[in-house]
């Protein structure tokens, strides 16, 4: 069997399933970074959303500390912290803390996205210009953990500075440039848009300017959806849930819990449900190992990423854990 040779990590929603309480949810994520853990994935992180009745996961830094609580080795951090959410200063001191418990262990990965509606954005303070402040927020929460921001002197950020966790920034084709001045890892998905995906990487790695609280070097990791099972029909039947429920919140504005594969392909849906439907199927990577190892070589090989983080949900989870034990096989991890 042909392997591929690039680390791989996990990125979990906490996706709720029709009918089950968040809660389980959240207990699920917790159990499957235990198994991805002992399958020799690199990392395990989770993420922040806020009034989504299909994503348990609003507060990624306690349910970070829940995951690294309950695995020994791997990686855990957010992919990640939506800073215009949040005063710097409150991430710092999280992460110090994170940090400080699981030594070594603590990813800090952030993204500019605020939330979808205006009400959510009430409920949290924050205005769509706060993506515009993006970049200033992320400088000056660079600055706490290197001994105190620059516009409030003798204030510190106890217990983070000097810890400095890893520093990810989740981006599309325009968040590329800042995570280069930053001197930040590169987290970029879009994996069917292969030729903007590409020309962003590039364009990160010519500007990347290394930083004292950054990488000395660009890092690059690719994240999407992949599914691996016995055929490509398996493959593809375990990615319909999310590729529906992302068709639902396009077309009626709520993004709703996974439901059976089975029900939703026997579902009669508007041709605007369809297209949709369909187009979110495009996207990810999926079918047997040999087909999957070949479309993610060349996407590797083509963009020089340095790690793959997989962001694959499903409504099976027998399946969805089948998958990431094919992945990791292909990977040499399990």
């Amino acid at each position: 069997m042909t392997r591929t040779r690039i680390p791989l990590s996990v990125l979990d929603r906490s996706r709720t399933r029709r009918g089950r309480p968040p809660g389980e949810a959240l207990r699920d994520t917790v159990r499957f970074a235990r198994e991805a853990e002992a399958l020799g994935y690199r990392r395990f992180w989770v993420s922040e959303h806020h009034s989504v009745p299909g994503v348990a996961g609003s507060a990624p830094t306690v349910l970070a500390g829940a995951v690294a609580a309950a695995t020994s080795r791997i990686r855990v951090g957010t992919g990640g912290v939506m800073l215009p959410n949040h005063r710097p200063m409150v991430v710092a001191e999280q992460f110090g803390v994170l940090e400080s418990l699981f030594p070594g262990r603590i990813d800090l990965g952030v993204g500019r996205s605020v939330g979808f509606t205006d009400g959510i954005r009430r409920a949290l303070g924050v205005g769509k210009e706060a993506v515009e402040e993006f970049e200033v927020r992320l400088g000056e929460l660079v600055e706490w953990f290197d001994g105190g921001a620059a516009a409030y002197p003798q204030v510190h950020a106890w217990p983070a500075e000097r810890l400095r966790p890893p520093l990810f920034v989740l981006a599309n084709d325009a968040g590329a440039d800042i995570a280069a001045r930053a001197g930040a890892a590169l987290v970029i998905g879009g994996l069917r848009k292969e030729d903007r995906l590409v020309e962003a990487v590039e364009r990160y790695r010519k500007a990347f300017r290394p930083s004292a609280a950054g990488r000395a070097e660009p890092y690059v990791v690719l994240a999407g959806d992949i599914a691996v099972a016995a055929t490509e029909e398996e493959a593809r039947r375990l990615l319909v849930p999310e590729a529906w429920a992302l068709a639902y919140s396009r077309t009626h504005g709520v993004f709703p819990p996974l439901e059976p594969a089975e029900e939703i392909e026997g579902r009669a849906m508007t041709d605007r449900e369809r297209g949709h439907f369909e187009t979110a199927l495009r996207g990810p990577v999926y079918g047997t190992e040999e087909q999957v190892v070949r479309r993610l070589s060349a996407l590797v090989e083509r963009t020089g990423a340095d790690e793959v983080l997989v962001t694959t949900s499903g409504y099976d989870r027998v399946a969805l854990l089948d998958s990431y034990r094919r992945l990791a096989g292909l990977a040499g991890g399990a």
